[in-house]
């Protein structure tokens, strides 16, 4: 049972290139949802988005590897890059086999995909970029990663939209336990331009509303639907072991995960978000009452926040844990969303503080939640949960504590 314990963030995030800069904006409920700047979306009914912005592709990422690569690879690599850094630990030092990536993603390199397309459209097969071949797809943001810092151990590429960001955290914990010693784990996204769009639109779960500050509110009465994103958040997950061997300072420990989906739609049965909450708190060893705040996945959609509310309910009882969501200041980054949130609880256990859910103002009394909204809270925090729903019914739970994992 060997403990994973996570001691390196990168994130690139519309609330701040780095860990440093995201937590400081969070804090200080500086929101980095604006209109969609990347393309013309006027004639959009949605037309607002969280945006990562100052970042230079070219500051981070070769030259080389430019003409190959779609904005999410080159946000990830950088992510990469920082969260190794941030570990203190050098790829080339480790086994040859040592270290492996496993990341998230929702739908691969859109913008490279609609570029391509629109030269075969319009030029013909011989304008299509070579690097068509593999730049969209959703497993290349793993193979990059995996190239750059020469991680040949045990990777994969995990689909489960905005779940994806924890199940790719469990399956870090996984390969660990069967013998890796690191594994680089999260997810980064990047929907944002007008085939990306289109295709989200189509889901009927964005926002409609043109003011970033009312736009995405979600548990709130007059919830609307969300805003999307762009950005997500990469983590080095290791082994205890090997971590306090070299000495590396430790976010926190991955203590449970669970995984499930929802049962067919008109079943009658329950959704399957508080079966996994229950499963991760079983795999943590731990109780509803050990945990000390909550980071909900916050869909902004009524029906689905109220089911959220009625999961939270049934595991922890009316207003039994403080409940959080700080991706009200960002939008829903997909597969990279659940991952930044994840970096944000371990951000928030090592400072005993709860950001803020912000823009929310009047949260019905039947959903029975403690949501924190006005301001960051202090509190002394040992233990966290975060959450995440992926389109189509996939659920995640993950377990986050400041101490080492319970047989």
């Amino acid at each position: 049972m060997t403990a994973a314990v996570v001691t390196g963030l990168g994130v690139v995030a519309p609330t701040g290139l780095g860990a440093d800069r995201h937590w400081e904006s969070t804090l200080a409920g500086r929101s980095g949802i604006g209109p969609v700047a990347r393309f013309d979306a006027s004639s959009y009914p949605a037309r607002l988005a969280g945006e990562v912005h100052g970042f230079d592709a070219a500051e981070h990422v070769p030259s080389r590897l430019l003409p190959q690569t779609d904005h999410l690879t080159r946000m990830a690599l950088a992510a990469s890059d920082w969260a190794f850094a941030d570990a203190r630990i050098s790829p080339e030092r480790l086994g040859d086999f040592a270290a492996g990536v496993v990341t998230a993603n929702s739908a691969g390199g859109f913008e490279f995909g609609q570029r391509e397309l629109q030269k075969l459209w319009s030029l013909g097969s011989t304008h299509v970029s070579a690097y068509q071949s593999f730049a969209w797809f959703y497993a290349v943001n793993t193979g990059q990663i995996s190239i750059r810092h020469g991680l040949r151990g045990p990777s994969g590429v995990l689909v489960t939209e905005q779940a994806g960001g924890l199940d790719s955290l469990a399956q870090a914990r996984r390969l660990l336990r069967r013998g890796s010693e690191l594994v680089v784990a999260g997810a980064v996204d990047a929907p944002v331009c007008p085939w990306g769009w289109t295709a989200l639109l189509a889901g009927g779960r964005l926002s409609h509303r043109d003011d970033p500050a009312l736009a995405f509110r979600p548990f709130d009465s007059d919830a609307s639907g969300a805003v999307a994103g762009e950005g997500g958040a990469l983590l080095v997950v290791e082994r205890a072991d090997t971590a306090a061997a070299r000495g590396a300072p430790v976010y926190g420990t991955i203590a449970g995960t669970a995984s499930t989906f929802d049962p067919r739609p008109g079943s009658g049965r329950e959704p399957g978000l508080r079966r996994a909450v229950e499963m991760a708190l079983t795999d943590a060893g731990i109780g509803p009452a050990e945990v000390d705040v909550v980071f909900a996945d916050a869909a902004g959609v009524p029906e689905e926040d109220a089911a959220e509310a009625a999961a939270l309910r049934a595991v922890f009882g009316p207003n039994g844990v403080p409940v959080t969501a700080p991706k009200t200041l960002t939008g829903r980054l997909a597969s990279g969303g659940s991952a930044l949130d994840a970096a944000t609880a371990l951000l928030a256990l090592r400072n005993n503080v709860i950001p803020a859910t912000t823009a929310v103002v009047d949260v019905p009394d039947e959903y029975g939640l403690d949501l924190v909204r006005d301001g960051p809270r202090q509190a002394e925090l040992r233990t966290a949960v975060v959450l995440a729903r992926g389109v189509r019914g996939f659920n995640a739970a993950l377990v986050l504590t400041t101490e080492g994992e319970r047989p």
